[in-house]
C-alpha cells in the first residue's frame, strides 16, 4: 500500500472534529417531506463547485429508535447544515449513514455523522476510487476551489459496513433494503428502499430533470439496472440529483432513454469508424439540449462513452 493511501486511512479514524471546524455553509437549504418517515434536500444543478457544492441530494430516515441518512453531501459545512435541519424536526441519534457511491459531491460530509457515532455503510467497489491517486487528487482540489468549505480538516471515511449484495434489515419498525447495483454509474453502487414508505433513494442511479453525469461509468450495466426499476412500483424516489420525483416511473424513463441514446449514436460513430467529433456534430441532441447541466456535462458524456466503446472492440 502506498506511503499516502495508508496515511489517509489513518486520517480517516484518528482525527477528531468539532463543528467548529466547518466553516457555515450559506447556500439555501431547505428539509422537504416526502413521506411519513423520509426527507431530503435538494442540491442545485450544475457542476461540482457550483452553489458551494451543494449539488446533490441527501436524505434523511427517521424511525422510532434513531435516524438512518442516505448520502452526505459535498462539505462537511453542507452536512452540518443538513444536520441542524434535521434537528429541527427530530432529535434521535443518527444511527447509520449509508454512502449510495463514493463520488466527492456525495462524501465529503461523511466525517459529521461518523463524529456522531453512525454507522458508515457502502457499497462494495468503494476501495477503487478511495485508494486511488484521484481521490487524493480530487480531495486537493475541492480544498482549493470550495474553500473554505472544504479544507485541511475535510478528509477521505472509510465505511465500517461494505454490502456486495441486496441487504434487507429491519431499523426502528421500518424495513428497508439495500439494492446492490455494482459497477453502474460509478465503482460500486447502491441504492436504499424503505419498504413501509414506498420511497426509493437510488442515488446517481438515477438523475431527475437534468443530464446525468456519465464519467468513467459502466454504461451497459447501468442500463441494464434502470431496466429492472421499470418494474418496481413506487410511491416516490428521491434520485441523487435533481428533484424528488412525482412519478417515479417517468424519472428511470428519462435517465434511461438518455443513456440508451447516447449510446446508441456513439456505437453508430464507433462501428463506421466516424470520428468523434464528426459524430457529435451530426447528431441531433436537441431532445436533451434544454436539459439543466447539457452545456456543461452532455460532450464529455458522449466522448466518454464513444472511447469506452471504442475499447470494448479490443477486449
Amino acid at each position: 500500500m502506498k506511503v499516502w493511501t495508508a496515511l489517509l486511512v489513518f486520517l480517516a479514524v484518528s482525527i477528531p472534529c468539532s463543528a467548529s471546524d466547518y466553516p457555515p455553509a450559506t447556500v439555501g437549504m431547505a428539509l422537504e417531506r416526502i413521506s411519513e418517515h423520509v426527507y431530503y434536500v435538494k442540491g442545485e444543478a450544475g457542476i461540482a463547485t457550483d452553489n458551494q457544492g451543494f449539488i446533490s441530494n441527501a436524505a434523511a430516515v427517521i424511525t422510532p429508535e434513531g435516524i438512518v441518512v442516505i448520502d452526505a453531501l459535498g462539505s462537511p459545512s453542507l452536512a452540518t447544515r443538513f444536520l441542524g435541519l434535521i434537528r429541527e424536526v427530530s432529535d434521535l441519534p443518527v444511527k447509520k449513514l449509508i454512502l449510495t457511491h463514493y463520488h466527492a459531491d456525495h462524501i465529503y460530509g461523511i466525517q459529521v455523522f461518523k463524529a456522531l457515532g453512525a454507522e458508515i455503510i457502502a457499497p462494495a467497489g468503494y476501495e477503487e476510487y478511495f485508494y486511488s491517486a484521484n481521490a487524493k487528487e480530487r480531495l486537493e482540489e475541492r480544498r482549493v476551489s470550495l474553500a473554505p468549505w472544504v479544507n485541511e480538516n475535510t478528509r477521505l471515511v472509510a465505511p465500517d459496513k461494505v454490502v456486495g449484495e441486496d441487504y434487507p434489515f429491519t431499523f426502528g419498525g421500518l424495513d428497508f433494503v439495500i439494492n446492490y447495483f455494482g459497477s453502474a454509474h460509478s465503482e460500486g453502487d447502491l441504492a436504499v428502499l424503505v419498504r413501509d414508505d414506498g420511497v426509493l433513494i437510488s442515488g446517481d442511479i438515477i438523475f431527475e430533470g437534468r443530464v446525468p453525469f456519465t464519467g468513467n461509468a459502466n454504461t451497459e450495466h447501468w442500463l441494464a439496472v434502470l431496466r429492472t426499476l421499470n418494474d418496481v412500483e413506487l410511491k416516490g424516489l428521491i434520485p441523487g440529483h435533481g428533484p424528488a420525483a412525482k412519478e417515479p416511473q417517468e424519472a428511470v424513463a428519462m435517465t434511461l432513454d438518455y443513456l440508451q441514446y447516447v449510446r446508441d449514436k456513439m456505437a453508430e460513430a464507433v462501428e463506421e469508424m466516424t470520428p468523434f467529433a464528426d459524430a457529435y456534430d451530426a447528431t441531433d441532441w436537441s431532445r436533451f439540449s434544454h436539459l439543466p447541466a447539457f452545456d456543461a456535462t452532455h460532450r464529455r458524456n458522449a466522448y466518454g462513452v464513444y472511447l469506452s466503446l471504442e475499447a470494448d472492440q479490443f477486449k
